[in-house]
């Protein structure tokens, strides 16, 4: 159903279009810039009965971007948020969209929603003072309903059988931050009862009328080719069917063909799998996860470090999203419907439509609100073997990717070499300072300190691995490397980490304003230093916002335990401060993993770490108490908080494993085998 359709089943009501505004830019293959097509800048539909629905190109990948966009329309049409209904990441619905990464759902679609829905209520008041013959000034809009003296009408009453098409004004009357009723509240996920009861469909449940299950047959390493094939004894099966096909763009260490097998059911297309007989031509490997950071630096284009840096190594890690990668594809009549688990619904149109050489109005991706992504899930991977093999069979096909296959076959956050080297005079001040990553990126680069002249460059490497976005990308190596490094210039002058870092914090009052509000918290002046107890800190921006850590741990017989975790974080304006506290924690728990445990082990093309039972994340045991601390500010624009607050835990915890055992470690993880090992150079 076209958008067209779509609104005309919701019946009449008023429609506003968004023409300002609206930079977008495509994110699909091929890297072609292009405007959103004014046909598709809809943002919200008021219909008959009141509802109001919302159309977003962001997706709900467990954010809670759909409530905090809810209350933006809340906020500003002045209805109850349970009269609201979201749209996301439909493509033949909603508004084009680059994707919902780099924590921007809160600094671009949030404001941008909150104009739609300022310009719809700016309309009804409108309509409300022509239709009763009264001043303007005296028409109010409150809890879905426009009142004026002894006239009252509900939203759908007032606009029944009108629908109306206005271009948004840049100067729409937004409500002022410190005025807000709904936004700022902690409003209840809009979808937690679905979740919790079982009832929401994820990508990896969902079933299509004659749908087939799908396998896909990976090579024993990356980059080896497919030599031979020996199908006979999967097609022997009953109601298997086995399927080769081209890829239109090979995929990075898995080859130009798909091999797939289909059955009716999962347990039926795995015992297929299993009886293909496949030979393959090794690929050399370039190097491993021992040694991977020496070859980053001799691999690296353009000057290198200078010499008398200390060095810090980032290993690979997984995304380990709750739920792997998961699509149903269909064909009809020649269009092709895709449901599947993506941050980038029109980019994976993109890809779908560039394998199949189709015009993206012949692709459809839907989006369902998926079990997590992490950055990780920005590619359609499983969508284009899904969409290959419905194609092969005629009939729609399901392609859920295994755990195994998730660790394997997907992107990682990228292992980077970082150098560093600085020098700071008795008071305090650094007074030089260089920083180089090699491979991992530049988020997160450039200090947040006051520092003239620093030099800080991201060198690009050759990578043996598959890698791409991560949550907070570079940062979380980047801000790693630098706030130990902070530790260790404090200390080589004998300062305490707090009070070395306020002293270079000069230049960013909201930095210094989280420091702050952390070590308060935290107690960090009144510490108190027994035996095999350290305490740490660690701050940054990114993404818009400001964050600082402080950290308690044991150090027993090598075995580090985190026991304390207090974290102030500043990303503007607060939108809901439950959620945004769920964030937080969040980020805080998932950070821990890379920051104690979490790394890609590889060897000869082949990935060791492959499985759970082979790769650490948190567990209950693991967890801190961790305590949260909003600095809420009114006064700015709201900035996503995705991201930002995972980057602080990882080098708060070194600096505290430094403060109870003397010894600093350079690593991301820090204790990879569960405890940690001798000092590092």
């Amino acid at each position: 159903m076209r958008r067209r359709d779509f609104l005309t089943a919701l019946g009449g009501g008023i429609t506003v279009l968004l023409a300002d505004d609206v930079i977008a830019q495509e994110s699909g293959r091929g890297g072609m810039n292009r405007q959103t097509p004014q046909d598709v800048s809809a943002w919200l539909h008021i219909g008959e009965d009141g509802m109001v629905t919302a159309y977003t190109g962001k997706v709900e990948v467990g954010q809670n971007a759909r409530t905090s966009l809810s209350a933006a329309v809340a906020e500003e049409l002045r209805v109850p948020i349970a009269s609201i209904r979201f749209v996301m990441g439909d493509t033949d619905l909603v508004p084009y969209d680059m994707g919902t990464v780099g924590s921007q759902t809160s600094p671009t679609m949030w404001p941008q929603i909150r104009r739609a829905a300022a310009a719809a209520r700016e309309m009804l008041l409108d309509l409300a003072a022509q239709k009763w013959s009264v001043e303007r000034s005296s028409v109010a809009a409150a809890n879905g309903k426009v009142t004026s003296g002894v006239h009252s009408a509900g939203f759908g009453e007032l606009t029944q059988g009108q629908k109306l098409v206005r271009t948004i004004p840049a100067n729409a009357p937004l409500t002022p931050a410190a005025e807000w009723k709904v936004a700022g509240t902690s409003a209840p996920k809009v979808t937690g009862r679905e979740i919790v009861t079982g009832a929401h469909q994820y990508p990896y449940d969902l079933k299509r009328p004659g749908m087939l299950y799908a396998k896909v047959l990976y090579p024993p390493q990356f980059g080896a080719r497919l030599a031979s094939l020996d199908k006979s004894a999967a097609e022997a099966i009953p109601g298997v069917k086995v399927v080769r096909e081209a890829l239109a763009s090979p995929r990075a260490g898995f080859g130009a063909d798909l091999v797939g097998v289909l059955a009716p059911d999962p347990e039926t297309a795995s015992k297929a799998l299993a009886a293909l007989r496949a030979d393959w031509t090794p690929a050399p490997a370039e190097t491993s996860s021992k040694d991977v950071y020496s070859y980053f630096k001799r691999n690296a284009g353009g000057p290198a470090s200078s010499a008398g840096l200390t060095a810090y190594t980032i290993a690979y890690i997984a995304h380990v999203p709750l739920e792997p990668r998961a699509a149903v594809a269909e064909w009809n009549n020649g269009k092709l419907t895709v449901w599947t688990g993506t941050q980038r619904p029109f980019g994976v149109r993109s890809e779908l439509a560039g394998q199949f050489r189709l015009s993206e109005e012949n692709v459809r991706v839907f989006m369902p609100d998926t079990g997590s992504g992490y950055g990780g899930k920005h590619n359609g991977d499983a969508a284009i073997e899904a969409a290959i093999l419905a194609k092969a069979v005629g009939r729609p096909v399901k392609r859920n990717w295994t755990r195994e296959e998730e660790m394997t076959w997907a992107y990682y956050r990228p292992g980077a070499l970082v150098e560093v080297a600085g020098k700071a005079s008795a008071d305090g001040t650094i007074t030089a300072w260089e920083f180089h990553n090699y491979n991992g990126g530049a988020a997160a680069l450039r200090t947040p300190y006051a520092v003239s002249g620093a030099r800080e460059q991201s060198h690009q490497t050759p990578t043996p691995l598959r890698q791409g976005s991560y949550r907070c990308l570079a940062a979380t190596g980047n801000n790693f490397a630098r706030e130990c490094y902070m530790d260790e210039l404090a200390h080589s002058i004998g300062m305490d980490p707090l009070d070395f870092r306020m002293k270079n914090a000069s230049n960013d009052d909201r930095l210094r304003a989280v420091i702050e509000a952390a070590a308060g918290r935290f107690g960090w002046k009144n510490r108190k230093k027994t035996a095999g107890r350290g305490f740490g800190m660690a701050a940054g921006f990114e993404k818009g916002g400001r964050v600082a850590t402080c950290a308690e741990v044991s150090v027993a017989d090598g075995v580090v335990k985190a026991l304390r975790v207090t974290e102030a974080f500043e990303c503007g304006a607060v939108i809901n401060p439950e959620h945004l506290r769920n964030q937080i924690d969040g980020a805080i728990s998932m950070g821990l993993g890379g920051a104690l445990f979490e790394r890609i082990e590889f060897a000869e093309g082949k990935i060791l770490s492959n499985r759970l039972a082979r790769y650490r994340v948190p567990r209950f045991a693991d967890m801190p108490v961790i305590e949260s601390v909003l600095v809420d500010r009114k006064d700015l624009p709201s900035a996503g908080a995705g991201e930002c607050p995972i980057i602080g835990i990882a080098p708060a915890i070194g600096n505290a494993i430094f403060d109870a055992t003397g010894q600093r470690i350079r690593s991301m993880p820090l204790a990879p085998q569960g405890s940690i090992g001798s000092p590092s150079a």
